[in-house]
């Protein structure tokens, strides 16, 4: 099979990237092309024809890529055309009728990479994540792992454990052999070092799904403060509805945003009081349960509203910035607010001190939460593997005796299947091909 796909982006551009990969490509190439064949590897300007009419659909680069040093592995070609959906549209359909090849399905260049082992499957979730950048801290994060980070460290663990279910299987199919007749005190050590590494790994305060996602800020306080106001001033645009009219927001507003080179999803809730109106009183519950899962709460007030302790419970003060709003309507109610707390006063009418607010969140956010830049985990599904290979590496050197040698190579297999699922790689027959090489058995 053979695919094609648009490259490059939608829309009017200058340069489209019309790329192929498949056993079908070089018969494309040379139907659309003047012969002969451009040079592999080389940009070669060409007149690119329909093959049935003989048409000049365009004049462009083609890239001639012979597998298997490829993205995919297969025999791959680029088409760099003018980026008008005219010339797109026109190639595309003449792509489409060579017997065998067809549009590709949204990620199959890089699954095609992964199954013909150019890639684990990391490094594709990674290039999926570059592309869905959209701020520096993402940006930098994909680019660690697909530089192998964590591919690296999770393969080491992987390769050790292999080596120390060498051993413990060597004991149980090969008795006769010179093998200890024990679980060393080296394996112990080893294993329990590989444990102890995952379970800082796994302590992480899950920084990398948060950058991948984005932290969650809720903007929360009494109605009329001016929440809306500043979602609106932050976004750049009017994404909330500004009113004098108190519970004009009643339900969560969500945005995601690049705050400073962080990736933050903000929500605008409803003003929280006191409320007899049942809508109104679902919207402070939905307020009070986002500011409760929000990674950071912005509890803003003004002048005229000061009292918040009554609302919110220890779970929302302790990842909270309280902000007054509004200052420029005067400074009087601020006499007896309490000190201690060291509120940032801003305006946002008055376009006063925000950028100062938004230092603030920049820098709680890094403080908390990216505490190293040598994340490992990016995806919950790093994690559920990683935290299932803690337990069974917990299980493992529960083990004693010599009657649970079975039980304890089990765990381990189950350790390294986990290992292994994380980056994509699952065999077996590493394990037999480790006993052997390591101990001359069947020589």
């Amino acid at each position: 099979m053979t695919i094609y796909a648009l490259s490059s982006g939608p829309g009017i551009s200058g340069i489209a990237v019309i790329r192929v990969s498949g056993e079908k490509s070089k018969k494309i190439l040379s139907s659309l092309t003047e012969k002969p064949l451009p040079k592999k590897r080389i940009a070669t300007l060409k007149k690119i024809k329909n093959n049935i009419n003989n048409e000049i659909i365009d004049e462009g680069i083609v890239i001639w890529f012979p597998g298997p040093n490829t993205y995919t592995g297969e025999d791959m070609v680029e088409f760099h055309v003018h980026g008008s959906k005219a010339v797109i549209d026109d190639l595309q359909n003449v792509l489409s009728k060579f017997d065998g090849c067809r549009l590709a399905e949204p990620g199959e260049f890089t699954k095609l990479a992964f199954q013909n082992n150019k890639i684990n499957l990391l490094k594709a979730e990674s290039i999926g994540d570059l592309i869905a950048a959209e701020t520096e801290l993402q940006r930098k994060q994909a680019l660690r792992i697909m530089s192998g980070q964590s591919s690296e460290k999770f393969n080491f663990w992987r390769e050790e454990l292999i080596k120390i279910l060498a051993d413990i299987e060597a004991k149980i199919d090969f008795p006769e052999e010179e093998i200890p007749a024990d679980i060393s005190e080296e394996i112990k050590s080893k294993s329990t070092k590989i444990k102890n590494e995952i379970k800082k790994t796994l302590d992480d305060d899950k920084t990398g799904e948060i950058i991948r996602e984005g932290f969650k800020i809720a903007i929360i306080g009494p109605p009329n403060v001016g929440k809306s106001s500043l979602l609106n001033y932050l976004s750049k645009r009017e994404a909330a509805i500004v009113s004098e009219k108190a519970g004009t927001t009643r339900d969560v507003i969500e945005i995601h945003l690049d705050l400073a080179g962080i990736p933050v999803i903000i929500s605008d809730t409803a003003g929280i009081r006191d409320s007899s109106n049942e809508i109104e009183k679902r919207g402070v519950k939905l307020a009070i349960s986002r500011a409760e899962d929000a990674d950071l709460n912005v509890i803003l007030l003004d002048p005229k509203n000061l009292d918040f302790k009554g609302f919110f419970n220890d779970k929302i003060a302790d990842k909270s910035i309280i902000v007054i709003n509004k200052s420029d309507l005067g400074k009087e109610g601020l006499i007896n607010f309490d000190k201690k707390i060291n509120p940032i006063i801003i305006s946002i009418k008055d376009d006063k001190n925000v950028d100062k607010l938004i230092e603030v969140i920049k820098l709680k956010l890094k403080n908390q939460f990216i505490k190293t830049e040598n994340v490992l985990i990016t995806r919950s599904r790093h994690r559920q593997h990683l935290s299932e290979c803690y337990k069974n590496l917990n299980s493992f050197l529960d083990k004693k005796n010599n009657e649970e040698y079975d039980k304890a190579a089990e765990d381990l297999r189950l350790t390294i299947r986990h290992l292994g699922t994380i980056v994509g790689r699952v065999d077996v027959e590493e394990i037999l091909g480790s006993i052997f090489e390591n101990f001359c058995i069947g020589k």
